[in-house]
């Protein structure tokens, strides 16, 4: 596996994070993935459905696993320049899991929900894969970010 951006979001993702820090119904929501594919085979996948009905992609719904929604309520959910590295740095809290106890999984997939009252998959805009390899054994689980975040962009 690999952390990657898929092609839908890139260059998208800023703006993304300061619409919703502006209020309304739209989040980030976090994914925890049983398989995951390549960022080649994510690369024509523009929304979260498309990333389901790809046979190299599986949500993981084993007991204890969900989807978390990250929005600006609360949830630490920023974006910033940073003038020294000459980047944009996206963050959030760390995501946590209580206990799941079936399922393992590959990665963490977060999306774009333009509209969390009446999104459904198809609306979910996939924005990046982050490896998170887990073995569920009842346990709390904690995907804690880096200091840089959960993504960066810098210019090429």
């Amino acid at each position: 596996m690999a952390n990657y951006v898929f092609a839908v979001a890139l260059g998208k993702i800023g703006s993304y994070v300061a619409d919703i820090l502006a209020g309304g119904n739209d989040a980030i929501i976090w994914i925890p993935m049983a398989s995951s594919g390549t960022a080649e085979q994510a690369e024509t996948l523009n929304d979260f459905a498309a990333v389901e009905a790809d046979a190299n992609f599986a949500e993981q719904t084993g007991t204890g696993w969900s989807r978390i929604t990250h929005d600006e309520t609360g949830d630490g959910l920023a974006y910033a320049f940073d003038a020294t590295n000459n980047r944009g740095e996206a963050d959030s809290n760390d995501l946590v899991w209580a206990g799941p106890s079936s399922g393992n999984t590959t990665g963490l997939i977060a999306c774009y929900d333009p509209d969390t009252t009446t999104g459904t998959d198809s609306t979910l805009v996939p924005l990046v894969h982050l490896d998170m390899v887990v073995t569920a054994n009842g346990q709390q689980v904690t995907f804690q970010f880096n200091s840089e975040g959960w993504f960066n962009a810098t210019r090429t």
